[in-house]
């Protein structure tokens, strides 16, 4: 199966399938994409976009990005949700070098579980619902707020650490193309050292902590999101293989 979909503006669009669960389940394919923008969809990547039969989109952005870069196209029996989890506006004048990007990036998805709980919450249940797939997680570059909602759902249906870790750092390989487009619709935009990039030790970083501050993701999930027992069984049954 092909994991990263090829796009002519979409730089950073991939299946979430393929990854092997605890129990020797399987992730299936053609069921959770995760994404950058989606606003950029037109002509042959629209038509890419559509062979997908993608039936419902979660789009992570705050309202004014969605006003500023545009939403995916509205098309007959696509199911679109505008669901921002960012809470806190990231002040990259913070960064301290000392510190390093990973803890950084960390540390604002730390911030994210807890600003941002109620549309997570919604997130995690409609991914869940058999009906909702195939399902696309988007924001802006499709590696933080995208990255640590894949984290969470991949953490629920009980793929390892370590595969989470290399699915969010994938993005890598988009970086390149991600920074050239960005530079072009930005000639003068100042960038900060993380921008575009989500190298490993960051997710890694995430997943301890969260784990350590509430004893599991699960019971993260279960006990700050609120998302109970049967939602994540409806999950595991709408993503994983039981062949």
């Amino acid at each position: 199966m092909i994991r990263h979909i090829e796009f002519l503006n979409i730089h950073n669009f991939r299946d979430v399938g393929g990854y092997a669960t605890r129990d020797g389940k399987v992730v299936r394919w053609q069921r959770l994409y995760r994404a950058d923008s989606l606003g950029w969809l037109a002509g042959e990547d629209l038509a890419t976009f559509q062979a997908l039969k993608v039936r419902t989109v979660i789009d992570l952005r705050h309202p004014f990005e969605v006003e500023r870069a545009g939403r995916v196209p509205e098309t007959a029996g696509l199911d679109y949700h505008n669901l921002p989890i960012e809470g806190r506006r990231w002040d990259v004048t913070a960064y301290d070098d000392r510190l390093g990007v990973s803890r950084y990036l960390a540390d604002r998805y730390l911030e994210v579980t807890e600003d941002g709980v109620e549309n997570l919450r919604t997130a995690v249940q409609t991914i869940s619902r058999t009906d909702s797939a195939p399902v696309v997680i988007h924001c802006a570059a499709g590696k933080d707020r995208t990255g640590l909602l894949t984290a969470i759902v991949l953490s629920l249906v009980g793929v390892a650490d370590q595969d989470i870790i290399d699915d969010y750092a994938l993005t890598g390989l988009a970086t390149e193309r991600f920074i050239a487009s960005w530079q072009r619709r930005h000639p003068d935009g100042a960038r900060w050292p993380g921008f575009g990039v989500a190298p490993a030790e960051a997710m890694r970083l995430f997943l301890a902590d969260l784990a350590a501050r509430h004893g599991s993701i699960e019971r993260y999930c279960t006990q700050i999101l609120q998302v109970d027992k049967a939602t994540i069984e409806e999950l595991q049954n709408s993503l994983l293989s039981h062949d």
